[in-house]
């Protein structure tokens, strides 16, 4: 009981500080937004995708956006805790410290997961007004895509724990965690087929995790996929285990 108690108290802070920061809440929608705006307007003008709008074939990977940079930067706030010697706080506590990740897991999920859900939001009123024929927003699709969402935020938050955990300042941590996001996201059919690339690149594609995220969020809520859905959530679903079980490692090995 009092490992879940704690694991509530961190939840807590991050969820207050999160919304208290109201420049943060605004700049983590506010940017998807623009890019599904101008690459959807400006790029899908010129792209054709067969039996699917371009802007209505991004929108899961302006969510995967979202949620890869929301996600894994949430690791620096575990710099910056080791620099106000807030963690050492929290390590000194009964708390083991697989409670201690699981508490920041959770707290950094429920912010990602905010800003997702403004996105969807926003995804409703664009597709009301016809900028995103065929997509569907009815109850079961948003639960199968928002199942895909939940398993893709614990992982990218528990990457950016990792990372925060080895990390001894926000600006190295800034620089390493650019070398992995970018590729995870670009390599990820974000915002373009992934049928029929060319060979040099389509191996890179095939085995980044998230892939199978934005392919599963698509066939959830455009019913437009390259691999069967069950393909898509286990392999995600084992990624984010892989990534769980990592950052408990990394945070009992972490050292201030």
């Amino acid at each position: 009981m009092g490992s879940l108690k704690g694991i509530y108290a961190l939840w807590y802070r991050e969820y207050k500080v999160f919304i208290r920061e109201k420049s943060r809440v605004v700049a983590s929608v506010v940017n998807p937004l623009l890019w599904f705006l101008v690459l959807g307007g400006g790029i899908g003008s010129a792209i054709n995708i067969p039996g699917v709008d371009y802007k209505t074939f991004i929108f899961p990977g302006v969510l995967l956006q979202s949620i890869l940079f929301s996600s894994i930067f949430f690791g620096v706030y575990i710099v910056w805790d080791k620099k106000i010697d807030f963690l050492k706080e929290v390590l000194v506590s009964p708390l083991s410290r697989t409670a201690i990740f699981m508490g920041k897991v959770a707290g950094g999920s429920t912010d990602t997961l905010i800003q997702v859900f403004i996105l969807m939001i926003a995804g409703y009123i664009f597709a009301s007004i016809g900028l995103m024929p065929g997509i569907r927003f009815d109850v079961v699709s948003l639960l199968y895509a928002f199942a895909f969402i939940f398993v893709t935020i614990v992982a990218a938050v528990s990457i950016g724990l990792i990372m925060g955990s080895q990390m001894e300042s926000p600006e190295g941590f800034q620089l390493v965690s650019s070398f992995v996001i970018f590729p995870m996201f670009f390599l990820s059919g974000a915002f373009f087929p992934i049928d029929g690339l060319p060979w040099y690149l389509s191996p890179f594609v095939q085995i980044n995790p998230v892939t199978y995220s934005v392919d599963g969020i698509r066939a959830a809520m455009i019913g437009h996929s390259t691999f069967p859905m069950e393909i898509d959530f286990v392999v995600i679903s084992l990624f984010a285990i892989a990534m769980i079980m990592t950052g408990t490692y990394a945070f009992k090995k972490m050292k201030l």
